[in-house]
């Protein structure tokens, strides 16, 4: 029979409850006058031997699994399978057994199973012995290692095998026999224990990993994990748990049960991320548990810690002390960046509970007092500490610094501590800047703020912002253009002006009234059109976009003032840049006008970004001091192709046959969004791109962590 959809596979369930392979053949069902009735019959591919004769009993509770298998029982203690090549020929005999028994062939079980039968069921895995453990003696242990590897693929085999190996406390004599082995230095023993925990890891069993990780058994564990047979030497992982790893208590924590649960959190994240082999695809679900056991420790660890009052206090105490040394102000920052950080593992509202614990306590004036301190390393993570605030709550903070405005001087506020942070940044990339530019952008959101009956956030709190912080964000730009022109351009300064562009961005955006008046009050513009005589294209570009806002949203405030020239002045360039660069992206291919890197609704018009790679005279006063026209400016082609083939023929002489025309270079400079276009050749300055989320740097960059090519 060469029909493929009948061709199955017999098993039958031996004494061990596990399946036998009886056979390859081709099932059919056909009446049998032997028995009497309609029947299964499997004759073997190979010889046409009988492998099954099983008549179809009407109260045979036969069972489709899988799409391919059908089950039942035959006798007690006689199960039958047939697993099928094809879906379809499993639905062709799954319908004849219905129709024999009068089921619909939609259901996938035949018959209900009597209550008796269903309870037999269900308490079989906890009252059988499923799988008969050899015992626990050195000269078994090959057998035991083969036996729990071999059950890893039979999600049913795991659950047996974890059952027995809990039922007859078998883990603490295989640990027994670990320290006997590793005392007689038998290294064949160890390598068989280390398969054998191993393998009882990967049953992903939480009653197992109770007793595997108590503080009795977990050094052994850890030691038999040291043992894998694929290394030359034994690692040493028992020797840094012990020796190297030392737990700091910043206060003495005397609930001996919470010093155990942060012992035991510590090993047993270290033998998950660690000790234990990257799963590959067929293990990676195998320490699911593994990972749960681990978070809901955090979950109990921090519960506890937060019910304890009198040891957070203690803490704040110490953190705000002044005479606390440096090294003990840096474990006790550490611990809270951690404490918070084990509080993302929390469910929403015992979250809420957690931070509102930490707000009660005072961590916003002790984290004002530790973020202005020198230390490097305590800044770092008390802004680590900030930005978990932040995410949480920023009406808490906002409200805070408001609060604290009444009583405090303008300079020592929190959230100008943080903007100077932000300034006084010493990394050349400004990493820390960075991220600080990003907890205040989400701090002045309009987004986020709230609207009661009562009040306006956004109105009460931009008011305070603009009157007692918005001068200290601008200090720096205000103080390097106060000649009308740039007193530093090296890379850091202009990276630290292009973040507070990108700022000041953001306001003109989302504050339409106060960044108004501010730019008016402060000649704010005159100071931003300084910087564009910088030598770092990419500030140019921060200008750009906050110029077209300007223009587009506040020109009609703006128009009335008269006693310079400076706006219109402004909207005259821009109006032309415009129009001049519409025409030219007509012509140019639409590949290169897509939208694909735009960030959002708020990204500029590519002719806004092309804006001032091209100036050219004006009638009056100009806007800024005229820079120096390039020659490709006053002959652009009309046509796109002819502009192409004059600029092959330019280029001809200066690169290597097939070598790029543009080459666009990517730096790690900022995580945040950047825009930026930047052409290698100057005869390419005309092209323009947005990039999402990355940074594109001009002169004076360090090296690039990658690059793309376009070609002409």
């Amino acid at each position: 029979m060469s029909d493929t959809r009948r061709r199955v596979k017999v098993y039958t369930l031996n004494e061990d409850r596990q399946w036998d392979d009886r056979g390859t053949g081709h099932v059919s069902c056909t009446y049998v006058e032997r028995l009497k009735g309609m029947s299964l019959l499997v004759r073997a591919e190979s010889d046409g031997s009988l492998l099954l004769e099983s008549k179809i009993n009407p109260n045979t509770a036969y069972q489709k699994q899988q799409d391919t298998l059908i089950v039942w029982s035959e006798a007690e203690n006689y199960d039958l399978a047939l697993s099928f090549q094809e879906k379809a020929g499993c639905d062709e005999i799954w319908e004849k057994i219905c129709q024999v028994q009068g089921k619909d062939p939609s259901v996938e079980v035949t018959q209900d199973l009597i209550e008796s039968e269903e309870e037999h069921i269900e308490e079989m895995p906890e009252t059988s012995p499923l799988i008969d453990l050899p015992t626990c003696e050195l000269n078994k242990l090959e057998e035991i290692a083969d036996l729990v590897t071999s059950v890893l693929s039979s999600p049913i085999r795991r659950e047996k095998l974890a059952l027995a190996l809990e039922n007859e406390g078998y883990i603490k004599k295989l640990l027994q026999l670990f320290q006997v082995c590793e005392n007689l230095e038998n290294t064949e023993g160890l390598h068989h224990l280390y398969e054998i925990i191993r393998g009882i890891l990967f049953l992903n069993k939480a009653t197992l990993f109770e007793v595997m990780f108590s503080d009795e058994c977990i050094m052994d564990v850890v030691g038999c994990l040291e043992y894998d047979p694929s290394l030359a030497q034994p690692k040493r992982h028992r020797e840094f748990l012990t020796k190297t790893a030392k737990f700091k208590e910043v206060i003495p924590i005397t609930d001996s049960e919470l010093r155990q649960k942060i012992h035991q959190t510590y090993r047993v994240q270290y033998i998950q991320d660690i000790i234990l082999p990257t799963p590959s695809v067929f293990e990676e679900n195998f320490l699911s548990t593994l990972t749960s056991f681990i978070f809901f420790n955090k979950v109990e660890i921090v519960s506890m810690l937060q019910e304890d009052e009198k040891f957070l206090s203690e803490v704040f105490a110490q953190l705000t002390d002044e005479a606390t040394d440096d090294d003990k102000r840096c474990e006790l920052v550490n611990f809270f960046k951690e404490f918070c950080a084990f509080s993302q593992t929390l469910q929403p509202q015992n979250r809420d509970a957690f931070f509102k614990t930490l707000a009660k306590l005072g961590i916003l004036p002790a984290l004002e007092i530790v973020m202005g301190m020198d230390d490097l390393q305590v800044r770092s993570a008390a802004t680590d500490i900030f930005s978990y605030l932040v995410e949480f709550s920023p009406s808490m903070v906002r409200e805070f610094v408001m609060q604290e405005a009444q009583q405090s001087d303008d300079d020592i506020l929190l959230i100008n501590v943080v903007i100077e942070q932000m300034i006084c940044d010493t990394d050349p990339e400004l990493g820390g800047a960075v991220q600080l530019m990003g907890l205040l952008r989400t701090l002045i959101d309009p987004e986020n703020m709230l609207a009661t009956a009562n009040k306006t956030e956004k109105s009460e709190f931009l008011n305070f912002f603009y009157n007692h912080c918005m001068h200290v964000l601008t200090a720096p730009l205000l103080a390097n253009t106060s000649e009308d022109k740039c007193e530093k351009d090296n890379y850091q300064t202009a990276q630290l002006l292009a973040l507070i562009l990108e700022l000041l961005t953001f306001c003109v955006e989302h504050h339409t009234y106060h960044i108004k008046n501010y730019i008016m009050n402060k000649d704010l513009l005159r100071r931003v059109l300084v910087l564009m005589n910088s030598k770092h294209t990419f500030l140019a570009l921060y200008i750009k976009s906050l110029i077209a806002h300007i223009v587009e949203n506040f020109y009609n405030a703006l128009e009335s003032i008269e006693y310079v020239q400076t706006f219109k002045g402004l909207k005259t360039k821009y109006e032309q840049e415009k129009d001049r660069q519409n025409q030219k992206l007509n012509s140019v291919p639409s590949i290169l006008r897509s939208n694909r890197f735009r960030r959002d609704a708020r990204a500029l018009e590519e002719d806004e970004e092309m804006w001032f790679n091209e100036d050219e005279e004006e009638e009056g006063e100009a806007v800024v001091p005229p820079v120096e026209k390039s020659k490709q400016e006053d002959d652009f082609p009309d046509s796109y192709e002819k502009f192409m083939e004059t600029k092959k023929g330019m280029i001809a002489s200066k690169v290597s046959p097939g070598a790029a025309c543009v080459k666009v270079v990517l730096y790690p400079a900022h995580p945040r969004s950047c825009r930026l276009l930047l052409a290698e050749d100057p005869e390419f300055e005309w092209l323009s791109v947005w990039l999402n989320e990355l940074s594109l740097l001009g002169a004076g960059s360090p090296s690039p962590v990658c690059e793309f090519q376009w070609r002409s």
